[in-house]
């Protein structure tokens, strides 16, 4: 199985384990980055929970569809960001950006490897 997979999961993990934290703990920078408390705010939280987990559970046991599927996913929503949001210059808009292209290449290594 492909390295870009755990690396991939990696990621998933070592940025949504603090932006979680942070979010559930109402860090002062969080406001900055997300907006003040509302229940999108709530939602997307829960949306991170999902892929954090997600992404430990598959960390241990890599099955590369259900891989695929979770980082197609991921650049998705990541990759609509900026016209979500109205602005490439957010911080999470840039992160975001940046992770998809990361996720995109590791999901053309998994069909590359005939996984999907």
């Amino acid at each position: 199985m492909s390295y870009m997979i755990k690396i991939s999961l990696l990621l998933n993990i070592f940025v949504l384990a603090p932006v979680c934290y942070g979010l559930l703990s109402k860090a002062s920078w969080v406001d900055v980055s997300y907006g003040s408390a509302t229940a999108a705010r709530g939602i997307l939280l829960s949306v991170y929970i999902a892929i954090l987990l997600s992404s430990i559970l598959l960390f241990f046991k890599a099955d590369p569809k259900f891989v695929a599927a979770l980082l197609f996913a991921q650049v998705i929503y990541k990759l609509t960001t900026p016209f979500t949001v109205g602005t490439v210059t957010n911080s999470v808009v840039i992160s975001n950006l940046f992770i998809a292209f990361f996720h995109t290449v590791t999901l053309f290594i998994i069909w590359k490897e005939g996984h999907i």
